[in-house]
């Protein structure tokens, strides 16, 4: 049997690492849901509907933005947030893809 290459790219692995670590906090899934439901929205909103800090929403949002998973607009003095679907849709298919070939390896 024959060994198969294993190429690593190290940028790759960080982001992914930094996508799904963004992915892992609850607080960042919240706010992440809260923006799917209003399309287009700012931080203001985020904070006085979730009842939270606005300097930890800020914080939050800030993540999310890093690693791509939501977008931002200015409208005057508003930054308005949007969850970037193609991101997000491509990171759950990689997730998934990556769960059914976990679970066919364990049959």
């Amino acid at each position: 049997m024959s060994k198969a290459k294993v190429v690593l790219n190290a940028e790759r692995i960080q982001y992914s690492l930094e996508l799904l670590r963004a992915l892992a906090h609850p607080l960042r899934i919240k706010i992440l849901g809260f923006i799917d439901q209003h399309r287009s929205v700012n931080v203001n909103k985020i904070y006085n509907s979730l009842h939270l800090e606005q300097s930890i929403v800020s914080q939050h949002l800030k993540v999310l933005r890093s690693v791509g998973l939501v977008t931002t607009e200015r409208e005057g003095k508003f930054i308005h947030y949007r969850v970037d679907y193609p991101t997000l849709q491509r990171t759950v298919g990689h997730i998934r893809q990556f769960m059914n070939n976990d679970e066919s390896q364990a049959d």
